[in-house]
């Protein structure tokens, strides 16, 4: 029964579809008015906590980073994010959908992911204003610390 389960939750928990796991410390960044409070409550239910903010001074399991084309340079924003993960962590990076204000060209993100030393998944609808790309650091990169 727990099988059927679980796999209803993935369907229908966008927050677990995204693979986010209980107990997980997951900070979030950019967070402002126009964020998608559905998807922020969905991953608080599966952590079983709140996100944390930007100003939390320890590591994160993962870090939810929302971003829109005004917020300044997305490498940087990239490069700072990874300094907030435990390694093998990953940044779920939100932007807004085409056609919405703040909207980030696909070829952007991909770019800033690889100035950054990520590899970035497909984009993902996470909402109705926001798609997502599920950002991670190359396995190379790892083996090498």
């Amino acid at each position: 029964m727990s099988a059927t389960a679980d796999h209803a939750e993935e369907r229908t928990n966008p927050a677990v579809r995204l693979g986010f796991q209980p107990e997980q410390v997951v900070q979030e960044i950019g967070y402002d008015d126009d964020v998608d409070q559905e998807l922020r409550e969905a991953i608080e239910e599966v952590i079983g906590t709140d996100l944390v903010d930007e100003e939390y001074d320890d590591v994160a399991d993962a870090v939810v980073l929302w971003f829109r084309d005004e917020d300044g340079d997305l490498t940087d924003v990239l490069v700072d994010a990874i300094t907030y993960i435990e390694e093998g962590g990953s940044i779920l990076l939100l932007t807004p959908k085409t056609g919405r204000d703040g909207y980030v060209e696909p070829s952007d993100i991909s770019e800033a992911a690889t100035t950054a030393g990520l590899s970035a998944s497909k984009s993902v609808s996470v909402g109705k204003d926001w798609s997502g790309s599920r950002l991670v650091t190359p396995k190379a990169a790892k083996s090498k610390k």
